[in-house]
């Protein structure tokens, strides 16, 4: 039976692949940083059957412990500051976690067991204001905040340690992708839940920043499988994992608002403009949600996974936007709202 250490379990990702390599027959080990509040929630139908082990990316010392303790054959970084508008009120802290936590467990698996392989959830932000559309592997980085700051650093300390001393090492260069188990502080839950919200009564109104920036939203689900297929490869390499597809904020929100059948008519520009159900304002634009650095444009081209990985992303835009309102609005009915939003 394989090992595979997780960290980041309690995340999105980490929820996903866990169950994904559950399902493949992995013994699964998912690092926690002990915090004063339960939040497995992501991982409560599975928790019974990994080994919730504690760690923290800034304490070497417990990572040196965990690697003899399990000797993992794989690891898949998932952990960091992954909160981009965080990342600028709290720039040391990402860059000390989301940067550096690559390098620590680098030089850990090199001084335990240089044999394990080793995986980096890189991100799509690291190329900011890119100017190639779409990008590929070979697309120059130009990162617009701390956390793709952060990212292209652990990007290249993955690369250096694969090259330097030929750790099974590979870069994960992960386009947007959600699931109904999205933070809610990220835009496409925060429309979601809002959405559902609304169409409960629950909420009249809510707001966002900018419309009209556009992303390649993909399957959170969907990106567990490559992530996997990274390490089960010969040799290792980087690859960008995206559909090929772009959509804008505003296409989301229309998309969301669909699903409840409650057609979105728009009205204003920039600042002004909002949107409207049946003559009654249900979003506004704030300028307190945009960017200081605004990345108006993020497309993957994922020919590279497709063609050496076999891997192809199964999810389409609507379906997802869908299964995170309809998640959203049961987990409303069933709980009501203090109980989803405390």
């Amino acid at each position: 039976m394989k090992r595979a250490l997780i960290t980041g379990l309690t995340g999105q990702d980490g929820s996903y692949l866990a169950k994904f390599l559950l399902d493949k027959g992995y013994k699964v080990y998912g690092m926690h940083r002990r915090t004063s509040m339960d939040i497995f929630e992501r991982v409560g139908d599975i928790k019974n059957r990994i080994q919730i082990v504690d760690g923290d990316l800034t304490d070497t010392a417990s990572l040196i412990r965990l690697l003899r303790e399990i000797n993992p054959d794989e690891i898949y970084n998932l952990a960091s500051q992954s909160f981009v508008p965080a990342s600028w009120t709290q720039p040391i802290s990402t860059g000390n976690i989301t940067g550096l936590g690559v390098l620590r467990i680098l030089e850990v698996i090199r001084l335990i067991n240089p044999k394990i392989k080793f995986y980096q959830a890189s991100s799509s932000e690291m190329f900011g204001k890119a100017q190639d559309n779409p990008q590929t592997e070979k697309t120059p980085f130009h990162p617009s905040n701390p956390y793709a700051i952060a990212k292209v650093y652990g990007y290249w300390i993955t690369k250096h340690y694969k090259e330097a001393y030929g750790i099974f090492a590979c870069n994960g260069i992960l386009f947007n992708h959600e699931s109904p188990t999205r933070g809610k502080q990220f835009v496409t839950r925060k429309i979601s839940h809002s959405v559902a919200k609304i169409k409960l009564g629950f909420q009249e109104c809510f707001e966002l920043g900018n419309l009209n920036a556009k992303r390649d939203w993909g399957f959170a689900g969907d990106y567990a499988e490559a992530m996997w297929l990274m390490l089960q490869q010969d040799k290792p390499d980087d690859y960008i994992i995206a559909t090929g597809e772009t959509h804008s904020v505003r296409e989301f929100v229309e998309e969301a608002f669909n699903v409840v059948d409650m057609p979105i008519m728009w009205e204003g520009e920039g600042m002004n403009e909002v949107g409207k159900y049946n003559g009654k304002i249900v979003i506004k634009v704030n300028p307190k949600f945009y960017r200081p650095v605004e990345v108006d444009c993020l497309l993957g081209n994922p020919e590279k996974a497709k063609r050496e990985l076999g891997w192809e992303p199964k999810t389409k835009f609507k379906e997802i936007a869908r299964m995170m309102v309809n998640y959203d609005i049961k987990r409303l009915g069933e709980k009501g709202l203090q109980a989803v939003d405390r």
